[in-house]
């Protein structure tokens, strides 16, 4: 067969793999084929999602597993030797993989990152691959890795298991980062990891690799939640066994473990005398973990610093979704640049972060409300003479009408889309988020009266509210289903259900907002968790706007008050919003707070009622691809995308006849934000995605599956095959009518009923002669249906 005939499969295995495995490169060990290193993103529609494209390299070549260091883009002959260098390239900087290669089967172009080579760029033959070692020797020295020490601990082995669970590509990233700065002497390091991507499972493989090795044979891993150290020590930590693993409780000290658990007050105390920490030497510690380090540990002010300043010999590794850097406060200064930063917006983009909507909600009285001459609170005292905007409210003023119009509000929500949806409510203080409890359970009393803990407070203050955070965040506990808090559930528990957060804090911080966004960024799939939803009452997500915020929502909308909370598929505007920062524009950081036990300042507070309360406003924005907020319908959303891809009909109808698999065509309109079942919602049930398209993008008259089915039947130009083969054609055209295109181009077509019924695959498919006769009379079957000359 001649070599421009071969598939890029037969490419691979008939000369690249032999060429790598010539090299001395291990098949099993070292080479993985077709390895999709992202999940694709997840694009919502109204109530409808698809995920986007996965990347997928076609080789990544490991010198040892999980420490990759070549990647290969493999094409068929018919392309020339350096096709696909640009994606490999792409790619290769996602990885942070030095070598990359292109191969046609006829050699390779090897692109060198590390400068090392007399050329970056150059042909090479099939059998001048270069070996594991060669391409190991050069990333070493590029590294500055090339010392026996060093190279001691950046080839310790990953932790395998029998469950064949690896670390993910930012993960890995991750991890041999960390290490490779540690084995190069490097005592402070902060690893920046979006909330939900696994920041202790990173840490697990980091200590397992520096502790099998020996470099590390103590550690302490810090934390701020006693959930989070059972959390830790029984799961990801699981595989270094309970001998050596031990949770700090009580201040008592025990120095015969080598893994060590705490909590940072845990450690420390006001009275000098009872410094816990104390009891062990200076020097016990090789390493320390500091788990959410942007919570104060990096503070010259906090006791937590103590703690790292006594033990000033140990290396010091930070794990945060959002570094802090206020005038009290410097993650960086301490830590020094992150090792590498895996952020909120390459979540969602990779499809490991679940992506999420706005609906923002203004009451009339948030723009201002001032007092009458005398006016005294329900308590009697005379409120203060001023205006009171959001700042104020539940902090010096509270307005209970408000109160229960955000409570209506957001069981509104609930109602119309999951009553049983996990909720978050974001309270100014204990106090509010009391009353709010009290508020959302009068909203919801036929489901309080079956289930007394379907709406709870869980704050610092309440015992039963902490008692129940457990069976909250468990995915299999149904109750609580509703959570109101101020401060404690906005960092670092694991609220995997979470599908409804609510803003009903005045939020000034960029850190606890990102943090607060992370509740919700988990995806359950399989439990139908792929997007959440943000109910924004304080204008906290105009820190979008913020050029430090990296992870833009896919739609915000603003409801007026007559219409549903739910964001509709359709709006009327199509106003293109350049600035959503109106006049609540200064953000200033507040002071590091680190009592997690949320004691209440004494701020005198007003309580009034009998105010009139009402929603203002309404706008539904999505983001484009060019960053802009863009107001629309779901129907020009789509134009636009379409459009962009393809520019006039007779582009989109030769790419629609071009494409062999219909179903391949539609998944890549769907990566570029065109969803077929969300526009047959609100158009038309019984369209092809043919005619959704051209109606919508090119303004073409629409028919329906039957009407292009009628057409033709009434042509009957099934005459020139013999009756077996009509009998079958006419049987995938009613198929066709009922079902649309996808389901008569799937290869098991013949073996479903009633054509199973008519014969086996192969008496059906010899009813049109050979196997490219059937291929061809399902094309022409489908230009009929489409009436493509």
């Amino acid at each position: 067969m001649n070599k421009k005939d071969l598939s890029e499969r037969d490419i691979c295995s008939k000369f690249i793999n032999p060429a790598i495995m010539q090299a001395g490169w291990n098949m099993r060990s070292q080479i993985r084929e077709e390895v999709s290193f992202t999940d694709g993103r997840i694009i919502v529609q109204g109530k409808l999602y698809a995920r986007g494209k996965q990347k997928r390299a076609d080789y990544i070549l490991y010198y040892k597993p999980n420490i990759p260091i070549a990647i290969i883009e493999a094409k068929d002959n018919k392309h020339k030797v350096g096709d696909g260098m640009q994606q490999a390239l792409e790619y290769s900087e996602i990885l942070q993989i030095p070598f990359v290669f292109t191969s046609n089967g006829d050699g390779f172009v090897f692109h060198d990152k590390t400068g090392l080579s007399s050329q970056v760029e150059h042909e090479i033959g099939l059998h001048e691959f270069p070996s594991p070692e060669d391409l190991w020797l050069k990333y070493s020295k590029y590294n500055g890795l090339d010392t026996p020490e060093v190279q001691h601990v950046v080839t310790q082995d990953y932790y395998a298991d029998d469950s064949g669970m690896s670390p993910r590509y930012y993960q890995q990233n991750a991890v041999n980062r960390t290490v490779e700065a540690i084995a190069k002497g490097q005592s402070r390091i902060i690893l920046v990891m979006a909330t939900g991507t696994g920041k202790t499972y990173t840490a697990f493989n980091i200590i397992w690799r520096l502790w099998k090795n020996g470099i590390k044979k103590r550690i302490l891993f810090l934390a701020d939640r006693n959930a989070l150290l059972t959390q830790t020590k029984n799961g990801d930590f699981s595989p270094f066994g309970n001998d050596i693993m031990h949770i700090i409780k009580n201040r008592k000290i025990d120095k015969s473990y080598q893994i060590y658990f705490a909590l940072y007050q845990g450690l420390t105390s006001n009275d000098e005398t009872k410094n816990a920490y104390k009891e062990f030497s200076r020097d016990f510690f090789d390493l320390i973990v500091i788990d959410e380090c942007h919570r104060g540990s990096a503070s010259e002010a906090s006791a937590w610093r103590d703690v790292l300043t006594y033990f000033n010999s140990a290396t010091h590794i930070g794990l945060t979704a959002t570094p802090k850097e206020t005038k009290d406060v410097s993650n960086m200064e301490y830590f020094g640049e992150p090792v590498y930063t895996y952020s909120l917006k390459q979540g969602i983009d990779d499809g490991f972060l679940a992506p999420y909507k706005v609906v923002r909600i203004a009451m009339n009285v948030d723009e201002g409300w001032r007092p009458t001459a005398g006016l005294v609170d329900k308590y009697g005292n005379e409120v203060e003479d001023r205006i009171y905007n959001l700042k104020d409210y539940d902090k010096t003023l509270v307005i209970d009408e408000r109160t229960q119009v955000v409570a209506k509000k957001i069981t509104e929500y609930l109602k119309a889309v999951d009553r049983f949806a996990k909720t978050i409510v974001f309270c100014t203080d204990i106090d509010h988020a009391n009353r709010m409890r009290q508020a959302l359970i009068n909203e919801n009393a036929d489901l309080v009266s079956k289930h007394w803990n379907y709406c709870v407070k869980i704050t610092g203050d309440d015992e039963v509210g902490k008692q129940e955070l457990d069976n909250f965040t468990d995915v299999e506990e149904r109750f609580p289903v509703i959570a109101t808090t101020s401060k404690m559930l906005t960092t670092g528990i694991d609220t995997k259900m979470v599908k409804f957060i609510v803003l009903e804090s005045n939020i000034a911080s960029m850190t606890e907002f990102k943090q607060i966004v992370g509740r919700g960024t988990r995806i359950r799939e399989a439990d139908g968790k792929v997007f959440f939803t943000i109910m924004d009452f304080r204008k906290a997500t105009n820190l979008f706007a913020d050029p430090d915020f990296d992870g833009d929502p896919v739609q915000i909308y603003e409801p007026l008050e007559d219409e549903t909370v739910v964001p509709p598929d359709e709006v009327e505007s199509t106003e293109i919003i350049n600035d959503i920062i109106d006049d609540d524009k200064e953000f200033k950081p507040p002071k590091p707070n680190i009592d997690i036990d949320e004691e209440e300042s004494e701020v005198r507070k007003f309580y009034v009622n009998k105010i009139p309360v009402s929603v203002a406003n309404e706008r539904v924005q999505y983001y484009g691809k060019n960053g802009k907020l863009i107001t629309e319908s779901l129907k020009d959303y789509t134009k636009t995308n379409i459009t962009n891809e393809f520019r006039s009909i007779d582009d989109f109808i030769k790419k629609w006849q071009t494409t062999e698999r219909k179903e391949e065509l539609l998944a890549e309109l769907a990566e570029h934000g065109v969803l077929i079942e969300a526009l047959r919602e609100e158009i038309g049930k019984d369209m092809d995605a043919f005619d959704l398209i051209c109606h919508v993008a090119y303004d073409k008259p629409a028919l329906t599956r039957q009407e292009r089915a009628n057409n033709v039947r009434k042509r009957n130009y099934f005459t020139k095959y013999g009756d077996t083969a009509q009998r079958v054609l006419l049987t995938l055209l009613d198929k066709y009518e009922q079902e649309g295109i996808v389901s008569i181009e799937q290869g098991s077509i013949l073996r479903v009923q009633p054509l199973s019924q008519m014969g086996s695959p192969v008496e059906l498919v010899r009813a049109f002669g050979k196997k490219k006769d059937f291929e061809q009379a399902i094309k022409e079957l489908e230009n009929e249906i489409y009436n493509i000359a």
